[in-house]
């Protein structure tokens, strides 16, 4: 479980541009963390459940600063993010469900592409508004495989079936779906990629993986995306009946420059359908949710493939949704579940407030530039 370009800039003076509480388990998992400030909703055969000690925390007051060094301060935080950091839009809807599907895929494309479709349907009985599905879920995770299973969304939906698929069920139940990812074939290349449907059926966007997984940790896992896929060119944030949500696939969790500029444009959410293997998975799978949601403090929810132990390539599973403050809303282990959450998007607004993080930046010592951004200007 588990790019326009963007790059960290160390001076101000030489800037280089470079090209809350009950929740159900809809399929039974082994156990299930929950957070009780938040409402989620389960139902399972095990769960266990922390206190959560971050809401109930004295806020302390920090201590009077002159007019000027206030000013001062906030040109400095200003400056830290070019062009500078947009506000976050009011979304038509601040509190709702959200369900992650955390599904075994197939070497059967047709059951595969049924089989979310009723995860989908689960879910939304439930009152969910936001679906998000897995990393590579119509298609086997394997570089032979990509291309045999890869479909050509921008052709129409008469030969991509699985984007046919999410379109008709998300005008059908009037949900938004971050449509977890695909092998996409465009001319003679392939992508991994993620389609985000609205409720109304429509194509809201299309992210393209910008950072293959390319690894070699030697006598554990080697994988090359590259000998197969190409990387996309451009972050992805798209405006939705649920807010702003950003766009990663899987090892784009790994940069947080991408999250950074996620939050800069304004994002509440950023959404990470994601295949974390059985060696990177049990180290650093939560580990980086909570940092990409602690750094721009704002919403992170991932969703893996469930684990199917004879695969040519195992998934570490535990779907998860993070909060603004780091802190672990809902988790599943590594079988098939369906998590359903809560968002409230009140709580980016509070631990703002509590951490006022991006009016302490200092922009006289570093930068993040979203080039993309910069030259649409």
């Amino acid at each position: 479980m588990r790019a326009g370009q963007f790059f960290l800039s160390s001076s101000l003076s030489s800037i280089t541009l470079q090209s809350s509480v009950t929740r159900f388990i809809l399929r039974p998992a082994p156990s299930v963390r929950l957070f009780p400030h938040h409402r989620s909703y389960f139902i399972a055969k095990r769960t266990t459940t922390r206190s959560d000690s971050l809401s109930h925390k004295s806020i302390r007051t920090t201590p009077k600063v002159s007019a000027s060094a206030s000013i001062s301060s906030m040109a400095f935080s200003e400056q830290a993010r070019v062009p500078p950091a947009l506000q976050s839009p009011i979304p038509p809807i601040t509190k709702f469900k959200i369900g992650l599907c955390q599904l075994k895929v197939t070497a059967d494309k047709e059951r595969n592409i049924l089989h979310v479709r009723t995860a989908i349907e689960e879910a939304v009985e439930k009152g969910v508004k936001l679906v998000v599905l897995p990393e590579i879920w119509n298609s086997p995770y394997s570089n032979d495989s990509f291309p045999v299973y890869a479909e050509d969304i921008d052709a129409g939906f008469d030969v991509s079936p699985s984007t046919a698929m999410l379109s008709e069920v998300a005008n059908r139940l009037k949900v938004t779906i971050v449509g977890g990812s695909i092998p996409e074939r465009s001319g003679d290349k392939l992508y991994n990629t993620c389609c985000v449907f609205g409720p109304d059926g429509k194509l809201k966007a299309k992210h393209r993986k910008i950072h293959l997984f390319d690894i070699d940790i030697p006598g554990k896992i080697t994988f090359k995306e590259s000998k197969t896929l190409t990387a996309g060119e451009t972050p992805t944030v798209v405006d939705t009946e649920v807010g702003r949500i950003g766009i990663g696939i899987c090892y784009d969790i790994r940069f947080q420059e991408l999250a950074m500029l996620y939050a800069a444009r304004g994002a509440h959410l950023i959404c990470y359908p994601g295949a974390f293997n059985m060696t990177t998975g049990p180290l650093h799978w939560e580990l980086l949710q909570r940092a990409r949601a602690v750094d721009n403090q704002l919403y992170v929810a991932t969703c893996s493939p469930a684990r199917d132990a004879g695969a040519g390539y195992v998934a570490w599973g535990h779907s998860t949704l993070i909060g603004p403050f780091g802190e672990v809303i809902a988790t599943t282990e590594h079988d098939e579940a369906i998590i359903i959450s809560e968002i409230d998007y009140s709580q980016i607004e509070l631990r703002r407030a509590n951490l006022p993080l991006e009016k302490q930046r200092r922009g006289d010592l570093y930068q993040l530039v979203d080039v993309q951004r910069l030259n649409s200007q």
